[in-house]
C-alpha cells in the first residue's frame, strides 16, 4: 500500500510539524509514502531540510512548478541542504 500526501500553500512554520506528524503516521501504516508538492508556492529553509530528511528515508517527492522542481532536484542531488 502507498500513501500520498498532497501539499499546498506554504511549507513553513507550524505546517512543518504538521507534515512531520502526517508523514510519521503514514509511515507507520504503509511502507511507501509520496509527497506531491504541485500546489506549494513557498518552501523555507526548514521546509527544505524536512523534505531532505523525508527523501533520505525513502519518501518520493514530486512537483509541477519550476522552483519547486528545482528544490527537489537539489534535495535529490544532496546540494544546498
Amino acid at each position: 500500500m502507498r500513501t500520498i500526501l498532497k501539499l499546498e500553500g506554504r511549507l513553513t512554520g507550524p505546517w512543518l510539524e504538521e507534515l512531520r506528524t502526517c508523514w510519521q503516521e503514514a509511515g507507520a501504516e504503509t511502507q511507501q509514502v509520496g509527497v506531491v508538492l504541485n500546489e506549494v508556492i513557498f518552501i523555507d529553509e526548514a521546509g527544505r531540510k524536512l523534505l531532505a530528511d523525508m527523501h533520505r528515508q525513502g519518501v518520493e517527492l514530486t512537483a509541477a512548478g519550476c522552483m519547486t522542481k528545482a528544490i527537489i532536484e537539489e534535495i535529490i542531488r544532496g546540494e544546498g541542504i
